[in-house]
């Protein structure tokens, strides 16, 4: 216990899911936690957005730890009102060490129009670097900023046409362009002792994945697939016997790129994804 004591940390996207996980177990360990979300339904997903409900609820259960936590509601393709969130934030909590641009969106389906590839670029992208450039002033030496990736941003280049439709183009395309932005700004900040990471999960059982339209894309042959019913196919391209991780998975992995244990960590791309990249890396080699 008390591994990032006294901490505050910044989390955008923290009303459910991932977010919402991050900042339990980062409260668990002894963090403050800035809990960010839109609270709206995303207007190219076919699935419901947060509510405000759920982000009072991520509050009262990181404050249910004996931790402090303040909940502001912003959109993060808004670079001015995020600022000013943040900014009222770290007022009432008087400092800010960890920042974690978590919100993002995965609309999938080939229905879907190019809104869906550029809702989730502002989102994804320009709604990360918006969370970390607004909170750049705030932050002094020791800061760790904890960008969230994902597995596809390490596989082959794939536009997401023909199975995931444009947002889901989107959503790779973004999290590719994370990874390079994150081994870029991780340069700048070395001097000032401020570390930039990157966190690669596989499939989590969030709202994210867990939802009939994604379904659909691993099992079209199905009316009303179910989680069962893709399991064998996610089974099928983890090296480690495991369809979806549990949130706390990743959660684990952050509390130790928040904390000192990994003080000189940085412009790492830390893999959460059950083997899946060295399962495809053995596919790829000859005669494997």
């Amino acid at each position: 216990m008390g591994r990032v004591q006294d901490k505050v940390v910044l989390i955008t996207g923290a009303a459910r899911g991932l977010g919402r996980s991050h900042a339990l177990r980062l409260a668990e360990e002894g963090a403050d936690i800035i809990a960010v979300d839109v609270c709206k339904d995303p207007s190219a997903a076919h699935y419901a957005g947060s509510t405000v409900s759920d982000l009072d609820e991520t509050v009262e259960l990181v404050r249910k730890t004996g931790r402090r936590a303040v909940a502001k509601q912003a959109d993060v393709r808004d670079r001015a009102a995020l600022a000013a969130a943040i900014a009222e934030a770290v007022e009432e909590l008087g400092r800010l060490d960890v920042v974690i641009p978590n919100a993002g969106i995965n609309p999938v389906g080939n229905d879907l129009p190019v809104t869906a590839f550029t809702d989730t670029v502002d989102i994804n992208l320009v709604g990360a670097i918006n969370t970390v450039h607004a909170a750049l002033p705030h932050l002094g030496e020791g800061a760790s900023i904890i960008v969230i990736g994902s597995v596809v941003a390490l596989m082959p280049r794939f536009d997401g046409m023909g199975i995931g439709g444009p947002g889901n183009a989107g959503y790779n395309f973004t999290k590719s362009m994370l990874t390079e932005y994150a081994d870029w700004l991780g340069v700048q900040l070395a001097p000032h002792n401020q570390r930039v990471n990157v966190v690669h999960p596989t499939t989590v059982a969030t709202e994210l994945m867990q939802n009939t339209t994604m379904y659909k894309t691993f099992r079209p042959d199905l009316e009303n697939p179910t989680a069962d019913d893709v399991a064998g196919a996610l089974h099928a391209v983890h090296g480690l016997p495991v369809a979806f991780l549990e949130p706390a998975d990743v959660s684990h992995a952050i509390v130790y790129l928040a904390s000192e244990e990994s003080r000189f960590v940085t412009g790492t791309q830390l893999r959460v994804d059950a083997g899946m990249i060295n399962k495809l890396a053995a596919g790829a080699r000859p005669g494997a």
